[in-house]
């Protein structure tokens, strides 16, 4: 076989280190370009390339009815329910769901090998992903590092391993990205588990965020922001530290996202079997959608150890939406003790549930439609997927 005959990806090499990627600012480092799989990323990039509907029929076999409420927010899905792990595991973020599926998938022979990411030695939020074989390299990997991660760059690492299964747990950008090259890699089997994800940072952006919502930035081991509308910090001591959203100094931390996550539309991780997250749940609880049967295989692995409720819904997200645009396109700082107090009233009255879920949809969605007409007009029509554009429609938006 003649080199020029041989699959684009046999014939690539991984972008070297430093490297413009083709993504230029709006990439997420999802590491595909970190991989011979860069063959494919002007194709598979969800930053060059969006592709909602073709990556949804060939994940699930349709793509979602933007006709059904509950689809055109959360997507193509058989099941949603909320979920508690009991007992959980220690040291996990929440009861450890997703860590419990990686252990019970290699445990039980599903798979060779678990696509996750543990940190480095020197800073805990900084993230090696790794191809984990066994049940504590998973258990290494627990705890969200809420940085942009190279995910992807393992595939490198597929060709001659003996790895024929996968489960690939990860983010919308890099699922999108896995599963446009899902077909070339050395694989029988994929697997993947999604999680929910926005608003993701560089190590300096999430540097300038500590030491601007936190007390104590030296000692956070991970930090969520939740349904109560309060931002949870856990520090190394074990101790609790919660800030309502509505104290940020948004001035100063408008712009310390990543373009990439204000470019985003997959909030919900539309592309995986399963996805294990929180914002379809009410306080305390996870949110767990079965997008197609292979996400239910990946559930029945652990379901007999959950403690299983229906998902709920209550309040109206709408007003608070529409305030929201406003306020965050002014960048408008409350006085802590004014935001105190709306934190206190949202959480008793405001959306929760599934109607928190489409609140924060919605609102990063608002946020992220404006962001991408005024920094990237020339990309906005084809980059917004039809079932934001419905969503955005609902709401006033500001001139772009």
């Amino acid at each position: 076989m003649t080199t020029a005959s041989l699959p684009p990806h046999e014939r690539a090499r991984p972008l070297a280190k430093g490297s413009p990627k083709p993504a230029k600012d709006l990439c997420s480092d999802c590491g595909l370009c970190d991989s011979r799989w860069v063959a494919y990323v002007r194709n598979a990039c969800a930053f060059l390339n969006q592709q909602f509907e073709r990556l949804e029929e060939k994940a699930h076999g349709r793509s979602r009815d933007l006709n059904n409420e509950d689809e055109l927010y959360f997507g193509v899905h058989q099941r949603m329910v909320s979920a508690r792990l009991g007992p959980p595991i220690a040291g996990a973020q929440w009861t450890g769901i997703v860590s419990r599926i990686g252990v019970r998938a290699l445990e039980s022979g599903l798979v060779d090998a678990v696509l996750c990411v543990q940190q480095s030695p020197d800073d805990r939020f900084t993230p090696v992903p790794v191809l984990a074989r066994t049940p504590e390299e998973v258990l290494a990997a627990r705890v969200n590092k809420p940085t942009l991660s190279p995910n992807l760059e393992v595939l490198e690492q597929l060709p001659g391993s003996g790895i024929r299964r996968l489960l690939a747990i990860g983010v919308g950008c890099q699922i999108q990205a896995l599963r446009a090259v899902q077909d070339t890699l050395p694989l029988e089997q994929l697997y993947v588990l999604g999680m929910p994800c926005v608003d993701n940072v560089s190590r300096a952006g999430l540097q300038t965020f500590l030491e601007s919502a936190s007390s104590s930035p030296a000692t956070v081991v991970h930090y969520e922001f939740m349904q109560d509308f309060r931002i949870h910090f856990r520090h190394s001591d074990g101790r609790q530290e919660t800030v309502p959203f509505f104290g940020l100094d948004t001035p100063h931390l408008k712009d310390v996202f990543a373009p990439s996550c204000l470019s985003c539309f997959d909030y919900v991780n539309a592309g995986a079997d399963l996805v294990v997250g929180y914002m379809g749940a009410t306080f305390g609880r996870q949110w767990l959608v079965v997008r197609n049967p292979l996400g239910q295989l990946l559930l029945d692995l652990v379901e007999p150890e959950l403690e299983l409720a229906p998902v709920t819904s209550s309040g109206d997200r709408r007003a608070a939406v529409q305030q929201g645009i406003g306020a965050y396109d002014k960048a408008v700082k409350l006085p802590g003790w004014l935001a105190e107090v709306v934190g206190w009233l949202v959480q008793r009255v405001g959306p929760k549930g599934l109607e928190y879920g489409r609140f924060s949809i919605d609102s990063h969605f608002t946020r992220n439609a404006l962001w991408v007409r005024r920094n990237h007009p020339e990309k906005a029509d084809q980059h917004i997927p039809a079932f934001a554009k419905k969503i955005i429609s609902r709401y006033r938006l500001p001139s772009a």
